[in-house]
C-alpha cells in the first residue's frame, strides 16, 4: 500500500471521485489508502462540496512550512502526555475543528471547543487558551461568552481565585436541553403565526406542519436525553482482551 504524503494526482483523483458521488471509502481504495486519510484530507480542505485539488495541495505546502522552523529537535512531541504522537494530535484537531464548523461553530469558537475537549483536565484559563491558540484574550473572551450562551462551557474559579473554562459530562446533558427549549419556543412562535394568518390559509397549513414537526423532534430529544444521560456518567473500563465495557460511576 503507497505511503507518504499525498501527491497532487492523488487529490485531482480524490476531486474527482467526490465529483461522481463515491464514498471516501471507495476513493480510499482506489488509491490504495486508509480511509481515514481520505476522510481527513476532505474535511480539513473545504469538506464533500467545497473541496478543491488545487487548493487543498496549497494549503498542504503551506502547512508544511509553516511546520518545519517550529519543531528543531522534536521538543514538542516529547512535551505531550501518555506517549502520544504530535503531529497525529495535531491533525486530529484540525478535523475536529472542521467538524465542528459544519455544524455552524465559527472557526475560533470551534477551536477553543476542540482545545478543550482534548485537554486532559477539561478546563483551561483564558490564558491558558490565549497561549494554545495564540490568539488574543479578548478572542478568547468573545468565544467563551458564545459558548456559553450554547451552554457549550461553564466557568468557576479555581484555587487561585482564577476563572476556568470547564467542559465535563452534564454539560452536554445541559446543552441538548438548552436545545430542546429552542425547540420549544420555535414551536411557539409557528403556532402563532399559523393563528395571525389565518387558520386553514396555505401559510398558516405550512407553519402547523413546521410546528408538529419540531414538537415531535423537541420530545424525542428530551427524551433521549434522559435516557442516555447516564451513558455520561458512565466510566470506561478495558477488560484484559482489551475490550472497553462502561460501567455506571453513580449509585
Amino acid at each position: 500500500m503507497p505511503g507518504g504524503r499525498l501527491t497532487q494526482q492523488d487529490r485531482q483523483q480524490i476531486a474527482l471521485g467526490l465529483a461522481d458521488g463515491l464514498a471516501y471509502a471507495e476513493i480510499a481504495r482506489g488509491l490504495e489508502r486508509p480511509t481515514s486519510t481520505i476522510t481527513r484530507e476532505v474535511m480539513r480542505n473545504g469538506g464533500p462540496t467545497g473541496y478543491r485539488a488545487d487548493l487543498a495541495h496549497r494549503a498542504t505546502e503551506r502547512r508544511t512550512r509553516r511546520r518545519r522552523p517550529a519543531s528543531p529537535a522534536g521538543s514538542q512531541a516529547a512535551a505531550l502526555p501518555h506517549g502520544r504522537d504530535a503531529e497525529a494530535v495535531r491533525e486530529y484537531e484540525e478535523l475536529f475543528t472542521t467538524v465542528m464548523m459544519q455544524s455552524g461553530l465559527p472557526k475560533t469558537m470551534a477551536r477553543v471547543m476542540v482545545c478543550l475537549l482534548t485537554t486532559d483536565g477539561g478546563s483551561l484559563t483564558a490564558s491558558e487558551l490565549a497561549q494554545r491558540l495564540q490568539v488574543s484574550p479578548a478572542t478568547i473572551s468573545k468565544s467563551i461568552a458564545f459558548l456559553e450562551s450554547q451552554a457549550l462551557v461553564r466557568r468557576e474559579p479555581d484555587e487561585r481565585r482564577r476563572e476556568r473554562y470547564v467542559v465535563d459530562e452534564d454539560l452536554w446533558y445541559q446543552s441538548t436541553v438548552a436545545s430542546v427549549r429552542s425547540l420549544t419556543q420555535q414551536v411557539q412562535i409557528a403556532r402563532q403565526g399559523a393563528d395571525v394568518l389565518g387558520p386553514g390559509t396555505p401559510a398558516a397549513v405550512r407553519l402547523e406542519n413546521v410546528a408538529r414537526f419540531l414538537d415531535f423532534v423537541a420530545e424525542s430529544l428530551a427524551r433521549a436525553a434522559e435516557q442516555a444521560r447516564e451513558i455520561l456518567y458512565s466510566k470506561v473500563e478495558t477488560t484484559p482482551g482489551g475490550t472497553a465495557t462502561p460501567s455506571s460511576d453513580r449509585g
